[in-house]
């Protein structure tokens, strides 16, 4: 029978403090819901989001997951009773938008326990190295026989480290009705997702706990969790990228995204940022202090340092891409070079290519973005303008100064730029007449 995992992501998040909604605060480049939906979906037929008013945003990233609403804001169990229509007759887990570290192994593990024949109902529980707050899960003989929250604990039973995590696991037909038999009688007049348990046991049946890691399953509330979420993911990577034979000079300063590629052989340097969609090829080098986002690096390129490569650059095999120059929707050719201080933005730039200081392609007039293109084995002098569209071709030399605004053919050499002229005692007679007015 098919499975089926529920997300909630109807939270407000308060303590963020935010007007993004939590689900959608980025942990290393991606929302949080999207790391949980990827999770869910290698181990659950089916995700279902419930989302509140408003939902837009967490839909669009949920697509093309269906999305249920929970048109008012009234507990946990009230959230997920609203996607019971979905729940089908297989196993159903009830999961959080705000624990978005959970992996496939643990789930895979939640859907084994509830499968065994003792167990009716399975939830997850982690150990954290301050209990805190949290529900204490109170057990005998293997099996769960309450969770006692923590304003509600004897001092014995806060004393318990076993701490309920939230997420349940039951077949879809009885999950629905424990969910419709919850009560709001509580000081918060909510619908608590946790009473479940309560009701499962008093119905005879056996519920397990499933013990996971407390950075996996702690969830995420406030911007300082986030900050300890974005650590822990980022250490994961880098141990990752380093495994998979890339060397960070000092991964400690080195930021990755959930999706950063990085080859065999390839080399970063110290306080380099990966945003999302970079694929770096063998034995490149980044030097430090680069941003990267949304690019492809080819085998033996070099950037940076102090590099810029924004999203649509690409740099081929061979390539340099020095201090202070930034790429935007650029090809840079194979083994073509710009080291120094440029901007390239939307421009093909051919092969073996030398792009001097402080050139521009002028990409934009206020309307519409338009190309450069630079044949191979082109020069461009420094600080040239190239006003797009525009097109230099292959082996053309572009005079230093220049502004070029219309075509140059291969082979050419273009000057765009006013005539020299020097007028012998000029300035000393210039600060004579200035000295005089002062």
């Amino acid at each position: 029978m098919a499975t089926t995992a529920i997300i909630l992501a109807a939270g407000l998040g308060t303590r963020m403090k935010s007007a993004l909604p939590k689900a959608l605060h980025p942990i290393a480049g991606r929302p949080m819901l999207a790391h949980l939906i990827e999770s869910a979906a290698s181990v659950f037929d089916r995700i279902v989001v419930v989302v509140g008013p408003e939902g837009e945003r967490l839909a669009a990233v949920a697509a093309p997951h269906p999305v249920v609403v929970q048109a008012e804001r009234r507990g946990t169990a009230h959230a997920a009773l609203q996607a019971a229509g979905q729940f089908g007759s297989g196993d159903v887990a009830i999961l959080y938008a705000d624990t978005p570290l959970l992996t496939p192994a643990t789930l895979r593990r939640l859907l084994a326990r509830r499968r065994q024949g003792d167990v009716g109902l399975a939830l997850l529980a982690l150990r954290p190295p301050d209990p805190g707050q949290y529900g204490r899960v109170i057990g005998r003989d293997g099996l769960v026989e309450r969770i006692v929250e923590w304003a509600d604990a004897t001092e014995a039973e806060r004393a318990v480290g076993l701490c309920n995590a939230g997420v349940l696991c039951a077949p879809g037909p009885d999950m629905a009705a424990w969910l419709r038999r919850v009560g709001c009688a509580n000081a918060r007049g909510e619908y608590y997702l946790t009473d479940v348990v309560a009701l499962a046991r008093a119905d005879g049946v056996g519920v397990a706990a499933v013990e996971g890691e407390a950075a996996e399953l702690g969830g995420i509330n406030s911007r300082a969790e986030l900050a300890a979420a974005e650590a822990f993911v980022q250490a994961a990577l880098r141990s990752a990228a380093m495994a998979g034979g890339a060397t960070l000079i000092a991964p400690d300063t080195v930021f990755l995204s959930y999706d950063t590629r990085l080859s065999p052989d390839v080399t970063v340097g110290p306080n380099v940022v990966f945003g999302p969609g970079v694929t770096v090829g063998r034995g490149a080098e980044i030097l430090a202090f680069c941003h990267l986002t949304g690019c492809r690096i080819g085998e033996a390129a070099v950037i940076g340092p102090f590099a810029r490569l924004r999203p649509g650059a690409e740099v081929r095999d061979g390539a340099h891409v020095g201090n202070f120059v930034e790429l935007k929707n650029t090809v840079l050719g194979e083994g073509a070079k710009a080291n120094h201080l440029s901007y390239l933005g939307d421009a093909e730039i051919g092969a073996k290519t030398n792009v001097g200081a402080g050139t521009i392609t002028c990409n934009y007039d206020g309307f519409a973005k338009h190309r450069t293109r630079i044949g191979a084995g082109a020069f461009i002098g420094s600080d040239a303008v190239l006003v797009a569209p525009v097109a230099i071709g292959d082996g053309a030399f572009v005079a230093a100064g220049s502004v070029i605004t219309e075509d140059v053919a291969a082979d050419a050499m273009a000057f765009g730029r006013a005539r020299q002229q020097a007028q012998p005692g000029r300035a000393a007679a210039f600060r004579a007449r200035r000295g005089r007015k002062g």
